[in-house]
């Protein structure tokens, strides 16, 4: 069985990721590198047409893994979109302990959650280097008179980043534990696949308590889960390093629902709990 040691954690973050007065996250080392409106829109996948010779600009900021770019209770002041690198959003429970809400990667925006109340209710990490594109929300509104394509296109990315997260509290409550990391594995291919990357084999950026808290799966659970599916033939697991064997099945499993007779009504899963279900032994 593949076993804890074959997801080594990521360093860890420090017990309180809670602002308190004076405090803020890391700010980031300012680059040189300057990236236009277009390209932007490019990276958001927002169709938007820009005028030859705008000079709309917005600066780069780089952090290192393990460094914070929000944090619980810090003033929002601009929104970021990851051009290059991992990161992960978190809440925390009742218990202080964190509950993961996203692996936002190149494309995603970070840092919507603080624009109703000006403050922000998550924070976000570096689970890698990470290259961030800075938007300043003030210039964001005044860009939206000017370029009402752009402000509407950025609206529909924040409904998408909502519509990962409803899908993913959907799944937590109706999926077996099966089907939920199937389609993780899934998804998280694609999405190499659309950076340019194999979405046969690619490297986990998060830990294994990472992906258990994400999928509301226990430890020991994702483990034999792991463990199943390599011995299944679908994947193969070397540390972090996923290969997939068998996509087509992976696409079948991530719709497994448990039994109209066994199913229970959700509990709370958050930290990695959840009701995890005797795992199934499906012939392929």
């Amino acid at each position: 069985m593949i076993s804890d040691k074959d997801f080594p954690d990521t360093p860890p973050i420090p017990p309180s990721l809670r602002l308190r007065a004076g405090e803020a996250s890391h700010d980031g080392q300012v680059g040189n590198v300057l990236s236009s409106l277009e390209i932007v829109s490019k990276l958001l996948q927002v169709q938007e047409t820009v005028a030859p010779g705008s000079d709309v600009q917005f600066v780069h900021r780089q952090f290192k893994a393990g460094e914070q770019v929000t944090a619980v209770g810090q003033a929002f002041d601009n929104l970021h979109v990851v051009a290059g690198g991992f990161l992960k959003t978190a809440i925390p429970d009742e218990l202080g302990a964190e509950q993961v809400l996203a692996f936002p990667m190149k494309g995603d925006l970070v840092g919507a959650d603080a624009i109703h109340g000006g403050t922000h209710t998550t924070w976000t990490v570096a689970l890698s280097d990470c290259d961030l594109v800075e938007l300043p929300f003030a210039k964001l509104v005044c860009l939206g008179r000017d370029h009402p394509g752009f402000a509407h296109g950025l609206f529909g990315v924040i409904s998408r980043e909502y519509l990962r997260r409803r899908g993913m509290i959907s799944a937590r409550g109706f999926l077996k534990t099966e089907a939920r990391l199937a389609r993780f594995l899934v998804t998280l291919a694609a999405r190499y696949g659309a950076m340019g990357y194999s979405d046969k084999v690619f490297n986990l950026q998060m830990s294994r308590q990472e992906i258990g808290s994400y999928l509301g799966i226990k430890q020991e659970t994702l483990s034999r889960i792991f463990s199943a599916f390599d011995e299944m033939g679908l994947i193969t697991v070397d540390q972090r390093c996923i290969t997939i064997h068998d996509a087509a099945t992976l696409k079948i499993l991530r719709g497994l629902q448990p039994s109209v007779h066994t199913r229970k009504p959700a509990r709370d899963s958050r930290s990695a709990g959840g009701a995890d279900e005797p795992i199934v032994r499906i012939a392929v």
